[in-house]
């Protein structure tokens, strides 16, 4: 997600770790990514199994990785990239990459709650689709728009969130403390095409290669039974409209 240096000598160095990372198996570029962990389950879920299906609004960093890691994920009906955090007049990737409308790259996770619940989808978004400690960043992308934050639908989601950020930094599952921000009231505006399915569309492009595929592993490795081979796209939705 970040452009490339500008330099000559900077973007023949980044071509050639590149394509060396693009070499490399899975499991070792699971350990170049960032770190996935085993993290417990949150104490606090919602209530009851809700008839209709509900949405999640997460962000972690560049939204190529979240949205397929959920695409992935049994339960999840639909992942959708895009921003959330500002205004629907900024909310496009060219501004959004100022770092100055508020928005984060953002995901919409639309799920099943009789297959897996809230608490579950965010049980995995803390432990294989982004790390929840690095402050305004995530990877080699810096800025506000890559923060990490959950735009709760309601109440609940907001009481849910907050208790499992609670809940992990009391139990010290990782290094540092966690960063994540729970930002109400926010409302979530899809992203351009080009950038959905971005990680199925795009399996050898080399930011994929070295940051996101990674996280498919770590999914199917952590979370066996709610990982998926086929993923839920945004282009098949759209085609059966």
């Amino acid at each position: 997600m970040t452009r490339p240096a500008t330099t000559a000598s900077t973007n023949r160095l980044r071509a050639v770790l590149l394509a060396a990372a693009a070499l490399l198996p899975l499991a070792s570029l699971a350990a170049i990514a960032e770190e996935a962990r085993v993290i417990p389950a949150p104490a606090r879920d919602e209530t009851t199994a809700q008839e209709g299906l509900r949405t999640a609004v997460l962000a972690g960093g560049c939204f190529w990785g979240v949205q397929g890691v959920f695409q992935h994920t049994k339960g999840v009906v639909s992942a959708v990239s895009g921003y959330a955090g500002g205004d629907k007049a900024t909310a496009e990737y060219e501004r959004v990459s100022t770092g100055a409308t508020g928005h984060a790259e953002s995901v919409q996770v639309t799920y099943d709650p009789r297959q897996i619940s809230y608490g579950r989808i965010l049980h995995i978004f803390f432990s294989v689709a982004h790390d929840p400690t690095q402050l305004n960043r995530q990877g080699p992308d810096t800025g506000t728009q890559y923060r990490s934050a959950i735009f709760p639908a309601d109440a609940e989601q907001a009481r849910i969130a907050k208790a499992y950020v609670a809940q992990l930094n009391q139990a010290g599952v990782f290094p540092a403390a966690i960063v994540t921000k729970t930002e109400a009231d926010r409302a979530f505006f899809p992203a351009e095409a080009y950038h959905q399915d971005f990680m199925e569309r795009n399996p050898t492009y080399p930011y994929i290669v070295i940051n996101d595929r990674p996280k498919l592993v770590d999914l199917k490795r952590i979370f066996p039974d709610a990982y998926r081979a086929d993923p839920v796209l945004v282009s098949a939705a759209r085609s059966s409209n």
